[in-house]
C-alpha cells in the first residue's frame, strides 16, 4: 500500500523559511510527477510546485523565485524548500505523487495528509 508522508510544516514569521518533506513508501514500481499542492481557508486546493522523473519544474506564478521543489529519487522523496514567506502562502500544503506499483500500468495518484504552514507575526 502506497504512503506519502509528509513532514516540516509549522509556523514562521514573514520573511522566514520552512522546507517540507514528503516520503514515498510501499508498494512503489516507479514515480513519475510529484507535486505540492496548497488550501488556504475557504479556497481551492491550487498547485504550488511539480517536478517531472527527470526533474523538470514547474511553479505556481505567486511562489517563483521564492520556491523550489526537488526530488531524491533514490527516496523516493520530494522537497519544497520555502524562502521569503508571506502570510497568503498559508494553508495546508499536500503532498501528490502519480505512482507505478509495477512494470505495466495502471498509474495512480496519490495524497499526503496535508500538512499545516502558518505565516503570521
Amino acid at each position: 500500500q502506497v504512503q506519502l508522508v509528509e513532514s516540516g510544516g509549522g509556523l514562521v514569521q514573514p520573511g522566514g523559511s520552512l522546507r517540507l518533506s514528503c516520503a514515498a513508501s510501499g508498494g512503489i514500481f516507479s514515480i513519475y510527477v510529484m507535486d505540492w499542492y496548497r488550501q488556504a481557508p475557504g479556497k481551492q486546493r491550487e498547485l504550488v510546485a511539480r517536478i517531472s522523473s527527470a526533474g523538470t519544474t514547474d511553479y505556481t506564478d505567486s511562489v517563483k523565485g521564492r520556491f523550489t521543489i526537488s526530488r531524491d529519487n533514490l527516496k523516493n522523496t520530494v522537497f519544497l524548500q520555502m524562502n521569503s514567506l508571506k502570510p497568503e502562502d498559508t494553508g495546508v500544503y499536500y503532498c501528490h505523487a502519480i505512482i507505478s506499483s509495477g512494470p505495466l500500468p495502471p498509474l495512480r495518484q496519490y495524497w499526503g495528509q496535508g500538512t499545516q504552514v502558518t505565516v503570521s507575526s
